[in-house]
This record gives C-alpha cells, structure tokens and sequence, in this order.
C-alpha cells in the first residue's frame, strides 16, 4: 500500500482500515503459530502498512485539532 493513496482516504476510512489490518494481522499470527501458514513477510507487510495508516490518521488528527 502506498503512502500515497493512504493520504487521499478520510479520517473515518482510515479508522475502518486499521482495524480491519489489526483483525488480519492478528489471524495471519493465529495461522503462524498453527502451523497453518509459514510466511512471515507477509505479516510484516501488513504490520507496516498498519504503521503507515496510523502515521496519516495521527497527521490528520492533529490538523483538524488546530
């Protein structure tokens, strides 16, 4: 996902967004340590794509505080 596209989305859709990373991120957790599925990178992907939507969200929060 890139930065770019995660700057044109609302506060609300980022809302939405990073709690339905932390729900996939937290499955894809649960199917590593079953056995189930053995990439980590993919965790870590969206581990950086939940940072990054949480940046923006912060950034977007503190502009509309002023």
């Amino acid at each position: 996902m890139k930065i770019v596209d995660i700057r044109k989305k609302s506060t609300n859709d980022l809302a939405v967004q990073s709690t339905q990373l932390r729900e996939e991120i937290s499955e894809m957790r649960r199917r590593l340590y079953s056995g189930e599925v053995t990439n980590v990178r993919a965790i870590r992907a969206k581990r950086r794509d939940l940072a990054r939507v949480m940046t923006v969200l912060g950034e977007q929060l503190s502009k509309e505080s002023i």
